[in-house]
């Protein structure tokens, strides 16, 4: 029999008073759109970011929507954007009637290239978008530069970095503004959610009139969304290997729409759910609020699991995340490199149940997102090796050292 499986995105955050926080709210509906517990958020988001504004929405997509209707910029204008990405990074830029322009990025952190940066500049650019790729942060100062010399704003993508800093100081805080999302994969999870956040007076007063003026989440919308840590948990992982039960389970549920997909079809295509953008509904704040008092101890973990596969795999045939000084790296997660990648996976999960590698094995994830509707052009060489050679392993809290030297055993296997 198989040992039990090790799962790197199937809500890896989430724990027992979470899931028993999810039951008991399915039950108080009157909590489900609104209360205090969204203005709490907001608040000790704020605290945390030494931010002047932060306003929430239902994913970081809305968020970063929200943040491109808040700059005023004409329909058309150019939006610079790094390859090796999801598409819901690409999508809030359509959707705000802008155009994606691909930056390539580098292989040695997996974040926007400077130099690509500068030759794909144009007298249309406006935005520059830099993601802290898996938790490392981006080349902030070489971003800046080419930002001030070519008037262009800075917004930064903390989707996978919620607690990394450069130079000391928390990424979030050096552009224009920034977003953060509470997904079921992330930092911190609430299956949906996000954050806007900000320091310019007039982003920050046009973000809060355009979430005033967006519609709450449906209730069928929240009660997806409270019953995934529940059925997950309870039905689902633990029978996912079992003649494929779990799975079967799983694809099941979100066919009748009892369950949510982390990314719509529709997305896939360059369209807009129903659902974005809109405000963060209260019972997911409330789910939010008790993972953010776990943030510290969740990164703590992902550090340390971070040292061990550092450890293990440093005389191996495997290209180890780089070191950079002045950059603090949270591990979101720790990924890797090889020129039998797609291998890998495919054993690691076929021999071995651990499930590994699913971001990303494209230039723009998912891989059946059409890449002609998010406007990529192919250029971005890295990007498409990187997809190719690129897997992750896993950091996160439920993840056992003794997990993790399964992982390093298999791996240890390829030369």
């Amino acid at each position: 029999m198989k040992a039990r499986p090790i799962s790197i995105s199937l809500s890896p955050n989430t724990q027992r008073d979470d899931v028993f926080l999810a039951l008991k709210l399915i039950f108080q509906f009157w909590k489900w759109k609104k209360g205090k517990e969204t203005l709490k958020l907001e608040e000790e988001f704020k605290k945390y970011m030494g931010a002047k504004y932060a306003f929430s929405f239902n994913s970081g997509r809305s968020s970063l929507f929200a943040i491109l209707k808040s700059l005023d910029i004409k329909e058309g204008e150019e939006v610079l954007l790094q390859g090796f990405t999801c598409n819901a990074a690409v999508n809030p830029v359509i959707w705000a009637k802008l155009k994606p322009v691909f930056v390539d990025c580098n292989k040695d952190d997996y974040n926007i290239d400077v130099l690509d940066l500068q030759k794909k500049v144009s007298f249309k650019s406006k935005v520059v978008i830099i993601q802290h790729t898996f938790g490392q942060p981006a080349d902030i100062d070489g971003v800046l530069k080419v930002c001030n010399e070519n008037n262009l704003i800075l917004i930064e993508d903390c989707a996978h970095s919620l607690g990394a800093k450069y130079k000391g100081k928390l990424v979030g805080s050096f552009g224009k503004a920034s977003f953060f999302s509470f997904s079921r994969d992330k930092v911190i999870s609430s299956v949906y959610g996000g954050m806007a956040v900000s320091n310019d007076e007039r982003i920050g007063n046009n973000l809060k009139k355009i979430k005033e003026e967006l519609k709450d989440s449906s209730s069928y919308f929240v009660f997806q969304q409270l019953l995934h840590p529940i059925l997950l948990n309870w039905l689902v992982l633990p029978i996912y290997r079992f003649f494929n039960l779990g799975k079967i389970f799983l694809v099941f549920f979100q066919i009748l729409h009892i369950l949510s997909k982390a990314v719509h079809y529709k997305e896939k295509r360059g369209k807009i759910p129903s659902y974005f953008p809109a405000r963060m509904p209260n019972a997911l704040s409330i789910l939010a609020l008790n993972q953010f008092k776990k943030l510290q101890y969740f990164n703590s973990h992902r550090k340390k699991m971070a040292d061990f596969y550092y450890q293990n795999l440093k005389d191996s045939s495997f290209i180890l995340p780089s070191v950079f000084e002045e950059r603090e790296n949270i591990f979101l997660r720790f990924t890797i490199r090889h020129k039998d990648a797609w291998d890998i996976i495919y054993n690691a999960w076929d021999r071995e149940n651990i499930l590994i590698g699913d971001w990303y094995t494209s230039p723009i994830a998912p891989h059946d997102t059409i890449s002609e509707k998010m406007g990529y052009l192919g250029d971005c060489k890295n990007a498409k090796a990187l997809s190719k050679e690129t897997f992750n392993l896993p950091t996160h809290i439920n993840l056992l050292f003794e997990d993790a030297k399964r992982i390093v055993s298999f791996l240890k296997k390829w030369k």
